[in-house]
């Protein structure tokens, strides 16, 4: 497994990425911004709506992955969760994308050792869940079949899939074990 999340001495947050594990998590950073950043094409949209962050149009996404990274808040009460979705999807796609250009931008500025702010380290946080949340439902991962998607042979594009989410889980672990290590 390649290196992890770890503290210097003077306590900065720092992480070695090679070239290729860079393009790996640049390529992803990518693909969330595309994928969940608000749709900001219609001009009709009324000012006052905008300026407040409600989003009329807000719709339970179809995508199994979108779906899983913008859920129902409500699961019994269809109209609560139309509503709830109206006033916090904008914001919620706009902090997710937010997340993924920190991630894109901490890589850009640093060569193989990335040095993370706090600030930072939230926003890895969020991508790398984000990340796992959306590879994990487009390979159909759940509790139960991890060893059986394990078990895929190499051919099957959910091995590769299953390797990048498995890795992004050992570099999230990686740095929440470091936030709890803080705490004791």
């Amino acid at each position: 497994m390649p290196d992890a999340f770890y503290r210097t001495g003077s306590g900065r947050t720092v992480i070695r990425l090679d070239d290729v594990e860079k393009s790996l998590l640049r390529s992803l950073s990518a693909q969330v911004i595309e994928f969940v950043a608000p749709d900001d094409t219609g001009d009709a949209r009324d000012p006052l709506a905008i300026m407040v962050g409600i989003d009329d149009e807000a719709r339970t996404p179809v995508d199994p992955a979108l779906a899983r990274l913008l859920p129902d808040a409500y699961q019994d009460d269809d109209d609560a969760a139309m509503d709830f979705r109206r006033f916090t999807e904008r914001s919620l796609r706009e902090t997710k994308t937010a997340h993924a250009r920190t991630v894109a931008g901490a890589l850009e500025r640093s060569g193989e050792k990335v040095t993370l702010s706090d600030q930072e380290q939230a926003s890895w946080l969020g991508f790398l869940n984000d990340g796992r949340l959306a590879i994990g439902t487009r390979i159909g991962l759940t509790d139960d079949n991890h060893a059986e998607i394990a078990a895929l042979p190499d051919e099957d594009p959910r091995a590769g899939l299953l390797d990048f989410y498995d890795w992004l889980t050992y570099l999230q672990e990686s740095l929440v074990q470091l936030h709890l290590d803080d705490l004791s």
